[in-house]
């Protein structure tokens, strides 16, 4: 009977032969870039675990973002949510302006955060918005910087309008 150390070098050949897509959860790599499994070396980076959660982290900051987005957007339009769409709002603005301050004007920290991961699994080339970015990961097109800030600035403008308005003037 052949030992151990034989069917997991023959399993570890299999795995090193196959795409990563398809191998993805079982593999990592060693500080030399070798793809292993089940390899436990000293001074070993196991990718796998920083891999799993770099797709988890993006895939949270997508939904999340993308939520926030439409509930600004939207929010104000239920009244079981004025209050919080109004706070949401406010700290939206918040981030463009006074963030914004020292790292750019329209600065949103939650971009920033989702950048980085984008980054650290090897995208470039990022728009500076993120309306711009959700645009092109879905449809493919990259619309002009200018109309897409132009745009998201109205928008969240005439939010906020509506949402003071809801919150405000038509309780009296």
């Amino acid at each position: 009977m052949k030992d151990t150390k034989y069917y997991l070098k023959k399993l570890n050949n299999n795995i090193l032969n196959t795409p990563k897509s398809t191998a993805f959860p079982l593999i990592w790599r060693n500080r030399y870039g070798r793809k292993n499994l089940l390899s436990f070396k000293k001074n070993q980076s196991f990718y796998l675990m920083d891999d799993l959660f770099l797709r988890i982290a993006n895939i949270f900051f997508f939904v999340f973002h993308s939520a926030l987005i439409i509930f600004n957007l939207f929010g104000w339009l239920f009244p079981h949510t004025r209050k919080l769409n109004l706070i949401s709002l406010l700290l939206t603005f918040g981030s463009w302006v006074l963030l914004g301050i020292w790292k750019g004007w329209g600065y949103c920290f939650l971009t920033d955060w989702h950048y980085g991961i984008l980054k650290r699994m090897g995208k470039s080339d990022l728009p500076s918005s993120y309306i711009a970015f959700l645009v092109e990961s879905t449809t493919g097109w990259l619309p002009n910087a200018g109309l897409t800030n132009t745009l998201t600035l109205s928008l969240a403008v005439l939010a906020l309008m509506c949402s003071l308005w809801v919150n405000f003037i038509s309780q009296k």
